[in-house]
């Protein structure tokens, strides 16, 4: 019998990719590695339907149009990220950031997500002060969701909720649970060029292919004498 150890497989991380600038070609300003992943995901699409014609009712709409999309589906993620300092507590000299902070940073970092940066918002304040008759709002951060090859997807934060459940002695809170809610960036929400379209399109593409691969089994033979010719 061997005495080497099994090799066991690699774990990817999930994690959450920060682009200030979403040109293409960018490079990530932030990346928040899960420090667990997360046991489950909720995924919801639901279909971006053609708008109903003014003053009409859904019956008066062309029959054919019952079947078509504006575009694709408005796709929302939920799932909470579990936070624990306790490994890096047991040595602080190799973790000197956790042992004076905490949670601190990580909590941090992620509510960031949901900020335009200061010196945006300080140059439209100044803009707006000088008399500027038109200034565009800051944008906050292009986000990647990265879950496996086949999920690197835009996404924006939609709510964002923190439980802190264990505090050290001065405070810092060293175990907290992240409920994430997050929307699904599409090619609708991206000029066309931009570093979110490319992101999405490849997301689609991936899908696409995905599903091709998809093989009916075994008894759906007997489905054929059913359908309509």
């Amino acid at each position: 019998m061997s005495s080497q150890s099994p090799v066991r497989p690699l774990l990817l991380k999930g994690a959450l990719v920060i682009y200030p600038d979403q040109t293409p070609g960018a490079r990530a300003g932030n990346v928040i590695l899960f420090q667990y992943n997360p046991d489950t995901m909720r995924r919801t699409l639901s279909p971006r339907t053609g708008e109903k014609p003014k003053g009409g009712s859904e019956s008066g709409t062309a029959r054919e149009d019952v079947l078509r999309l504006a575009g694709p589906p408005v796709e929302t993620i939920t799932l909470s990220i579990d936070l624990r300092a306790d490994e890096q507590l047991e040595d602080p000299d190799m973790n000197p950031v956790v042992a004076a902070f905490g949670l601190h940073p990580a909590l941090a970092s992620l509510e960031m997500i949901m900020y335009p940066s200061l010196e945006d918002q300080l140059k439209s304040s100044t803009k707006a002060t000088a008399g500027a008759a038109q200034t565009d709002p800051p944008n906050i951060p292009l986000v990647l969701l990265v879950w496996g090859v086949s999920r690197v997807v835009p996404v924006k934060l939609t709510s964002f909720s923190i439980n802190e459940d264990a505090y050290d002695t001065r405070l810092n809170p060293i175990g907290a649970k992240v409920e994430l809610g997050l929307q699904v960036l599409t090619s609708f929400e991206f000029p066309d060029s931009s570093l979110g379209r490319d992101a999405y399109v490849a997301y689609q593409k991936s899908k696409e292919i995905l599903a091709r691969l998809q093989v009916p089994g075994s008894n759906a033979g007997g489905l054929r004498n059913l359908l309509p010719n």
